[in-house]
């Protein structure tokens, strides 16, 4: 059979009959093939390979701008996503000291943005991202995703939620029955830092540390340590880093660093300067709020690379009131000697900076783009950069942090 295009295949009816006859020509006899025999869906988990010194969490609080956020498990030695769970608007994420689980602690209404609300601690497994627990809470504090709204004891034994119903307090949970033991309340004081197993302090807005011991009776007992910063000259960072035992470097917005020891005593060491250790005068404080100089900013701030002692912290120019500019560079300091060893030009202005833990570290920024970027901690070379990670990054890394 010969077929003609011409003339009647100019309109779209025309064109429906030149298909349906050419059709017709190819296959004259064309055969109806058997039914394709369905397969059963079968029903697998898969699990994620053993998490390595360069395996972290990457928290994206907004996702897409949108109304909940996403937990990223991240191969940065490949710049792979090994998997994700999905987490409720501003959630905090927490990792245990043993690596064995992982926390969000998140808040969800019934009906989107209204209804009945309620605050969850979920309790994951990082092997195969499922659920262990969904505790109910009494209260959590939903503001954006500060890291020590959510902490976990040395022993893994505690989780502490930062909450503010009726009043400034911490909800203290077990973490193997599952349940709330109490309620805390610290007025005037917020966020959780704990020491060892038995305690936590919370930063205060007289210059105080809160300091709460639990007995072995499970009851907590308050103690305050003298002022130490001067809130309204130079207050002090809250996304200061620290160990689990409870050795914390606080840092105040003009760059000063305070060394502190945690525990129902504290114990406060002399204070040092950023600037003095890079060779540079001291930062003014509110006093002289317009003179220009290097100074810490950013979001999650600073990092503690905790057996070398090296404190990472992200650093721009800027007066006093810039403290929540993003950091331009990276200066790594020596905590025992209060020097600067390394200083490190970013790729791009970053809020955020973490740090993995091991003898080979990795040191992690992101951009208002939200890419994350990989570095080598001691060289500062760029290793990799994964595209579109998401706009509001926040990094949860191995244990001893």
């Amino acid at each position: 059979m010969t077929v003609s295009y011409s003339g009647a295949c100019r309109n779209l009816f025309g064109l429906f009959l030149c298909g349906l006859v050419a059709s017709t020509a190819l296959s004259p006899t064309m055969a109806v093939g058997a039914e394709p025999v369905l397969q059963t869906e079968q029903s697998d988990t898969i699990t994620l390979p053993a998490a390595g010194p360069h395996t972290i969490l990457v928290e994206d609080a907004v996702y897409n701008h949108n109304k909940d956020g996403r937990v990223y498990v991240v191969d940065a030695d490949h710049g792979r996503r090994l998997g994700m769970v999905q987490a409720a608007y501003n959630a905090n994420v927490a990792q245990s000291p043993d690596g064995q689980h992982f926390y969000v602690a998140e808040t969800t209404w019934a009906h989107g943005n209204r209804g009945q609300r309620d605050d969850l601690l979920v309790q994951y497994d990082p092997h195969t991202l499922a659920v262990l627990s969904d505790e109910k809470l009494p209260a959590r504090a939903l503001v954006t995703p500060k890291k020590n709204d959510l902490a976990i004891s040395a022993d893994g034994g505690r989780a502490y939620v930062y909450v503010m119903s009726p009043t400034n307090g911490v909800e203290v949970i077990d973490t193997h029955n599952h349940t709330v033991e109490q309620t805390v309340e610290v007025p005037g004081c917020a966020l959780a830092y704990p020491w060892g197993n038995s305690g936590f302090s919370s930063l205060c807005a007289d210059g105080t540390l809160a300091n709460v011991s639990i007995g072995t009776d499970g009851k907590a007992s308050l103690t305050h340590s003298a002022p130490f910063f001067v809130p309204d000259r130079d207050g002090v960072l809250e996304h200061s880093p620290g160990t689990h035992d409870g050795h914390m470097w606080f840092i105040t917005d003009s760059g000063m660093v305070y060394p502190v020891k945690l525990g129902a005593t504290d114990e406060i060491g002399t204070p040092w300067s950023l600037q003095q250790g890079a060779g540079m005068p001291v930062a003014s404080d509110a006093r002289a709020p317009f003179d220009v100089a290097w100074r810490p900013g950013g979001w999650q701030l600073a990092a503690l690379h905790a057996s070398s002692g090296e404190l990472y912290v992200l650093m721009h120019r800027g007066t006093f009131w810039t403290h929540k500019e993003d950091g331009t560079e990276v200066w790594v300091f020596d905590t025992n000697t209060h020097k600067r060893v390394r200083r490190i030009p970013l790729p791009a202005a970053s809020p955020i900076v973490g740090v993995t833990q091991d003898d080979h570290p990795l040191m992690f920024t992101s951009d208002e783009a939200g890419d994350l970027h990989i570095l080598d901690a001691r060289s500062g070379k760029l290793q990799r950069t994964m595209k579109h990670l998401g706009t509001d990054l926040v990094f949860t890394v191995a244990p001893g942090e």
